[in-house]
């Protein structure tokens, strides 16, 4: 498997199962215990990073379909205060967001990974992204973020993913199969088929992302209706798809994870 590596550090390939920690700077994001604004993002940064996180991920608009809207200004003005705050922590940052307008903007500032959830769709984006030589994080989307409504199109997706970045001579990148209810075309169904199959996404030979904490098919499956009350259930499923192939975890609760990644590492440990 071709290893991606951002700021030094080695993604899949064998090397250890990494954690990447959110911070929304959105306060319409699903989960408001992931919310910070001003001084107190860079001390989650800073808190996270204690507590095990290899990268910070830092998006300042919320993807959920029934989210209010956000202007590229609005997102715009709101990421860069946060990567403002960032800046001198010596945190590993990768930035979220799908808009070219942001992404030029991020690119002023020493950033280190793409995060991008539309899978390199926007040709003006992907070319920016290329050109910026930083690693990418990138979902499966043919034309929309997370549009795929079965798990022959998130293939196929992926196929487009990785078809672009070979286009455009990426060759550093992760890929995240997009599990969550991306558009109305979606279910919870196929996020369970999706976690199921998991393992099969190693086709592609690059790093695979898995990005479940504290979202609605956890929270349906439990009758956990808060995001809030979901934790369990993300730590046992995150376990079980490192079993399938996750090399590394996007989470909100890092000292949790951390403490699965090694519960399961050891398990696996062969005597």
């Amino acid at each position: 498997m071709h290893q991606c590596t951002v700021n030094g550090l080695k993604i899949g390939g064998g090397a250890p199962v990494r954690t990447m920690g959110v911070i929304n700077c959105s306060p319409e994001s699903f989960f408001k215990g992931s919310y910070r604004s001003g001084k107190a993002i860079g001390q989650r940064a800073m808190e996270m990073v204690a507590q095990g996180a290899d990268i910070i991920d830092v998006g300042a608009r919320s993807t959920s379909p029934v989210a209010p809207p956000v202007s590229p200004s609005c997102e715009t003005e709101r990421i860069v205060d946060a990567l403002q705050e960032l800046e001198g922590t010596g945190a590993t940052i990768s930035v979220d967001t799908m808009r070219p307008v942001v992404l030029r903007q991020c690119l002023k500032f020493d950033i280190h990974a793409i995060n991008d959830i539309n899978g390199l769709t926007d040709p003006e984006y992907a070319k920016m992204a290329a050109d910026s030589g930083l690693p990418c994080f990138l979902m499966a989307s043919t034309a929309t973020p997370g549009d795929s409504t079965d798990l022959a199109g998130t293939f196929n997706a992926l196929q487009l993913v990785t078809s672009r970045c070979k286009s455009l001579s990426i060759r550093e990148y992760v890929l995240d199969p997009g599990i969550g209810l991306w558009n109305p075309g979606r279910n919870v169904a196929l996020d369970w088929e999706l976690c199921r199959q998991f393992h099969k996404f190693k086709k592609f030979n690059h790093p695979l992302l898995v990005a479940i904490s504290r979202k609605t098919f956890i929270g349906d499956l439990l009758f956990r209706t808060l995001p809030e009350e979901r934790l369990a259930g993300s730590l046992a499923l995150t376990a079980l798809l490192l079993s399938k192939g996750a090399a590394i975890v996007r989470c909100h609760d890092v000292t949790e994870t951390r403490d699965a990644i090694s519960v399961y590492e050891t398990m696996e440990k062969t005597g």
